[in-house]
């Protein structure tokens, strides 16, 4: 991975304005966040540069306004929760740019943190548009970026600020630069990926980009029925996209030519209804019944699936083996968590995963906190996976 500076590369920044972009897009009910989790990895970068005498001024966007003020997507709601979190007041301007955020910044002491209002409230931040990024230039000395969650977009506050101010990775985005290095730029074999989740039409160039790198791939949840299907054996009432068996076969074909085990369920977990606590089945994979849907792996594919865990050195994780959000269909997932949590704690495995479903998998299984790395990244995440380059990062790599 190319070099890119980071905070250890900031000296004397006492009384330096420094724009730093974060996620703060965080579920909210009722006018209140749910879970503080992204917030939470911004603190560090945060309570750093205040510590060292910044004047703190953070950027962030929040829902998909379009461009135009909306009230109840505006970052005045969420400023209370990132002040709970900081355990530091948190000073709001109400717009990002133009008279309200200069005056709000010319106010700021040494170590104060400002949080300006919702980058999106102007079109000109999705356009990435010269004039808006420059007026947003205008309110900073530095650029850090910590969102590497929006890394994924050119926008004014992800991209183009690294043109006109010095630019830096905080402390949450280098932490995942150097995980997804250990993952999959330069992962100590052998590397094994588990990819899970419904459909494969939405990890194709994932898949694709995946059997090249590692040595085997473990493909489990729905999407795992449209590739036995594609070796003609029936599914059932299954998820399963058969308009791409000849995808499927040709993924299959790109690794077996760059010789990367394909993992396939052997066995699995079938019911008639998909609800908590429905009668269900083990049976083996040539033979699930024709009214029936498997939802989740058997216990004989979760023992070679563990196996590959056991055999790795590094392990790359998107998307569950199964529908783990309802009993007893979990099983395959948590078991599987539950190994590569074991061997990463003991100090044999780089343990990397990233994605909605995956975060919400591994702390169902209760062991997120033992992984080497956990992405709460999203679509960057998948996109780096896809082996895409990420313009929120490269532009941090080309200083």
């Amino acid at each position: 991975m190319p070099a890119f500076k980071t905070l250890d590369d900031l000296t004397d920044i006492a009384g330096k304005r420094v724009l730093v972009r974060v996620d703060l897009n965080v579920p909210v009910s009722g006018g209140k966040v749910t879970d503080t989790t992204r917030i939470e990895r911004v603190a560090p970068t945060i309570l750093e540069l205040s510590g060292k005498g910044a004047k703190v001024i953070l950027l962030a966007h929040f829902g998909r306004p379009k461009g135009a003020p909306v009230a109840d997507m505006s970052l005045k709601l969420i400023a209370p929760s990132v002040e709970s979190v900081l355990d530091h007041s948190v000073l709001f301007a109400d717009d990002c740019i133009g008279e309200p955020a200069a005056t709000a910044v010319a106010e700021m002491q040494n170590g104060d943190i400002l949080l300006l209002e919702n980058t999106r409230f102007h079109a000109g931040e999705e356009k990435n548009d010269p004039d808006f990024t420059t007026a947003l230039a205008a309110n900073g000395d530095i650029y850090v970026n910590d969102a590497f969650s929006a890394a994924h977009r050119a926008h004014a506050s992800t991209e183009g600020l690294a043109h006109h101010l010095p630019a830096y990775a905080g402390r949450t985005m280098q932490a995942e630069l150097e995980a997804l290095e250990k993952g999959l730029g330069e992962p100590v074999k052998p590397v094994v990926a588990i990819v899970g989740g419904a459909k494969v039409s939405t990890k194709i160039d994932l898949l694709m980009n995946l059997v090249k790198k590692v040595d085997a791939l473990v493909i489990g949840g729905g999407m795992a029925n449209t590739f036995i299907a594609a070796r003609g054996t029936s599914v059932g009432k299954s998820l399963c996209e058969h308009d791409l068996a000849e995808t499927a076969k040709q993924i299959m074909i790109e690794a077996a030519n760059a010789r990367c085990a394909i993992v396939l369920p052997v066995d699995g977990v079938v019911a008639r209804e998909f609800k908590a606590g429905a009668a269900n089945e083990v049976v083996d994979i040539e033979a699930i019944p024709a009214d029936a849907m498997m939802l989740d792996v058997g216990p004989k594919s979760v023992e070679v699936i563990t196996g590959w865990i056991e055999r790795a050195e590094t392990l790359v994780w998107n998307g569950p083996l199964g529908a783990f959000e309802i009993e007893p269909f979990d099983a395959a997932t948590v078991a599987a968590a539950k190994v590569a949590a074991a061997q990463t704690t003991a100090g044999k495995l780089v343990s990397v995963a990233g994605g909605g479903d995956t975060v919400s998998a591994l702390n169902h299984a209760g062991v997120a906190d033992d992984f080497t790395y956990v992405s709460t990244a999203g679509g960057a995440f998948l996109e780096w996976m896809e082996g895409k380059e990420l313009p929120g990062v490269a532009v941090l790599t080309r200083g």
